[in-house]
């Protein structure tokens, strides 16, 4: 099949409602300035989570790896970015948009986003499933274009999913699924992909693919991908940054070599580890265990 490349805008094309200069290769697409964001029941209550100010900043074709244990404030921080949520304090700006202030068509144009759960509320088959991402760009009961058919089956192609077209949601793998689900997210056309543990049920083989893929669709196409996990060996080998987070704070972002110090990463995982070095150069970390002699 055609990868269908001539047929679809790049991600990241000028939209309409005067969006701005479309930003050339390794500028900055995404800055968080001191974002904090606070759950709380009332307002003479202490909050139940909070979010502490939070700053980094991604590129065009850059993965950049959200990593921290559970509760540690890593979908708060999607929710931020997404502009789903609007911080108590700071900033996030997309191309120098603030992204809670989007209007909610133009934030779905520029912003994708693959949930850690993705339920199916009626029988689809997968182009089916992966036209939906061409919601925001059209009226609603309307019929497809053929523009909006040739996007589905290029995202398709991308995400290697062809051979699923017309395969039944409901009767394709863990992996296939999550193919289709990254497939829906493409025909959105967004510059900013942000996907919440998108390994979390798959296999290692499926989460390797998975992340391959989408190291590889950053550079082709230009995405800037914000990966929420909680994997650290995942995010050390695809990531070009990690966002360390721990507690609601925010400790440390980089590459993640200047991330991954032992004495650190004991601390937000509470785990004896070890952290050397894969044969690319990227850390890797293990368990450190303690073995006791018996005697025969």
């Amino acid at each position: 099949m055609s990868s269908g490349r001539t047929v679809t805008a790049l991600p990241g094309a000028l939209h309409s409602e005067g969006e701005g200069v479309r930003r050339g290769p390794g500028e900055v697409r995404l800055s968080v300035e001191q974002a904090s964001y606070a759950y709380s029941v009332g307002e003479r209550r202490a909050p139940l989570f909070t979010l502490e100010a939070t700053s980094f900043q991604a590129r065009q074709r850059e993965v950049v790896a959200i990593l921290g244990p559970n509760a540690s404030g890593k979908s708060t921080l999607l929710r931020l970015i997404s502009g789903a949520i609007q911080p108590l304090s700071g900033r996030v700006q997309l191309d120098g948009f603030e992204t809670s202030q989007l209007e909610p068509r133009t934030r779905a144009q520029r912003i994708a986003v693959v949930q850690q759960e993705s339920p199916l509320l009626f029988p689809a088959r997968a182009w089916e499933y992966v036209l939906q991402g061409r919601h925001p760009y059209g009226r609603t009961l309307r019929f497809e274009t053929p523009e909006d058919v040739a996007i589905v089956e290029n995202a398709l192609a991308q995400v290697g999913a062809g051979e699923l077209r017309d395969r039944w949601m409901d009767r394709v793998s863990g992996g296939e699924k999550q193919r289709v689900i990254l497939a829906r997210a493409l025909a959105q056309q967004p510059l900013l992909l942000l996907l919440d543990e998108p390994t979390l049920h798959l296999d290692i083989g499926a989460q390797v693919e998975l992340l391959q893929r989408l190291r590889r669709l950053a550079e082709e196409n230009r995405y800037t991908a914000i990966v929420v996990t909680h994997e650290l060996n995942l995010a050390a080998e695809f990531a070009d940054q990690v966002v360390l987070l721990h507690r609601g704070k925010c400790l440390r972002v980089g590459p993640p070599a200047a991330v991954y110090s032992r004495e650190l990463l004991e601390q937000v995982f509470e785990a004896p580890l070890e952290v050397g070095t894969g044969p690319a150069g990227r850390p890797r970390v293990n368990i450190r265990g303690e073995r006791t002699e018996t005697a025969g």
